[in-house]
């Protein structure tokens, strides 16, 4: 087997998988800097609990628990924090008094807008450093890559042990 750029394994199809390590680090990066500053401070389970939230609209702590692949008592703790610093809104269920439900105040959302545009400005700033065809060229390979992701997704490969390689897109 041939060495890739960074004396990494060049996988089949001539695929450098030492580079897109790399790249994964440098949106690690970046998703790391996105919350940094943020008040109150928001931890990466909880963010992903307000993106949940802010994608699906109001759930039940049942429902977030799944979507975070954790157990409800976990969810739980991670949605008082929420609910405490302002970030969410807890209410009875009218219909079922035992169901909690809940949803993003609009402090919730402010965080949520703040992250994703931290991040879109850090990575528009990359990619402006890049020519129009590498843009172009990136912009499709991303694509095909996150094609191939959700293809995996679909068909049970690569994922968690339930089934969801792509829990945290949705």
């Amino acid at each position: 087997m041939a060495e890739g750029r960074r004396g990494g394994p060049v996988r089949a199809g001539g695929i450098d998988v030492e580079s897109l390590m790399a790249a994964s680090k440098v949106l690690t990066a970046v998703v790391a800097r996105s919350l940094v500053g943020i008040e109150p401070a928001v931890s990466l389970v909880q963010l992903r609990t307000l993106v949940m939230i802010s994608t699906h609209g109001t759930m039940n702590l049942t429902s977030v628990a799944e979507g975070l692949g954790v157990n409800p008592s976990n969810a739980s703790r991670t949605c008082d924090r929420l609910v405490r610093d302002g970030l969410l809104d807890r209410r009875e269920d009218t219909e079922d008094r035992r169901s909690i439900q809940l949803s993003l105040t609009r402090q919730g959302q402010k965080v949520v807008e703040k992250v994703f545009t931290r991040r879109r400005t850090v990575l528009e700033q990359l990619v402006a450093r890049m020519s129009q065809a590498q843009q172009r060229q990136l912009s499709s390979s991303l694509q095909a890559f996150v094609d191939a992701a959700a293809k995996a997704s679909d068909d049970g490969d690569l994922s968690d042990a339930e089934g969801h390689l792509l829990r945290w897109l949705v």
